[in-house]
């Protein structure tokens, strides 16, 4: 078997998956049709021309970023230029037919679901590991249906009830992710501020960190606070998820949200800046035992 069929192969279980996951197979998709272009010696503008494509359009579909996938047609032409044997040409095509399957995410309107913010929930529905920092809210995958609530009031006081409970129904289905028979694993590091901060009310929080204690009981979480006495803490200003996708070639993937929009950084010299950035703030956050009687602590002292 050929190293790029011995590649493709790998794919194979993701043929099978119960869940679509859009987002993974057009990355996926896009990370082969790069591996077969250099297999082939060529560049991408090469390619590009070759195959009677822009350059930006060639780019887009390598990076699978769009928010649908290629055209078969396009694939097939490309497949055809890099000389692509017929097994290796029915796995990829099998692996397009299923990343053009909508998420659970994707039943939902564009006014909840930005194609920024689509991204991100189908990356997280596929990531192999997590890890995200908080300075002011529970992250959205440790959230209670209550928390939840009282954030997007507290974010939106205007929406009309029926988009609060939307937004909470939506988040409510993305935290099911951790509980899953194939969840990633989870690493948060939460500002102490976040536990005192109250939302909703005192029975809200006390309900939301029951649940923070609950969740970092699981095998798949590991929960840490950064105590307010540490304060030359190396915390970032703002919210960071680093999402890894393990063993398929993919790149990590560093989210940074803003108020209406979101960037998305692959390059590894800055992602790797904030894994730097995320152990730094491991190492002087409280070990995740001592998490937990903290947790507990400020729960009866407190939201008795």
């Amino acid at each position: 078997m050929s190293a790029a069929s011995h590649r493709i192969s790998r794919l194979e279980p993701y043929l099978d998956r119960s869940e679509p996951a859009p987002t993974l197979l057009k990355m996926l998709v896009g990370v082969q049709l790069a591996g077969f272009r250099e297999d082939a010696g060529l560049a991408q503008d090469q390619a590009a021309r070759a195959a009677g494509f822009s350059a930006a359009k060639l780019s887009r579909i390598e990076s699978g970023k769009g928010r649908r996938p290629p055209t078969e047609s396009d694939v097939r032409t490309l497949l055809e230029l890099y000389g692509t044997d017929d097994y290796e040409v029915s796995v990829l095509l099998k692996l397009l037919q299923r990343a053009g399957e909508p998420g659970w995410w994707q039943r939902y309107d564009k006014r909840l679901m930005p194609e920024w913010f689509d991204r991100l929930v189908g990356l997280q529905e596929a990531a192999a590991t997590i890890r995200t920092f908080e300075i002011q809210y529970v992250p959205g995958l440790l959230q209670t249906p209550a928390y939840t609530r009282a954030v997007v009031e507290r974010g939106l006081p205007n929406a009309p009830a029926g988009e609060v409970e939307r937004r909470v129904e939506l988040r409510t289905h993305r935290a099911r992710l951790v509980s899953r028979a194939d969840a990633p694993q989870l690493w948060a590091i939460i500002d102490e501020s976040v536990l005192l901060r109250v939302l909703g009310s005192t029975e809200v929080m006390r309900e939301q960190l029951a649940h923070l204690v609950d969740m970092a009981e699981r095998p798949n979480v590991t929960l840490q606070i950064v105590p307010l006495s540490v304060t030359n803490a190396s915390a970032p200003a703002i919210p960071i998820t680093y999402l890894r996708f393990g063993g398929l070639d993919l790149p990590d993937v560093v989210y940074l949200e803003h108020i209406k929009s979101a960037n998305f950084l692959e390059d590894r010299d800055e992602t790797e800046e904030y894994r730097i950035a995320l152990d730094r703030l491991a190492d002087e956050a409280l070990k995740p035992r001592d998490s937990l009687e903290l947790l507990r602590r400020t729960m009866e002292q407190r939201y008795p």
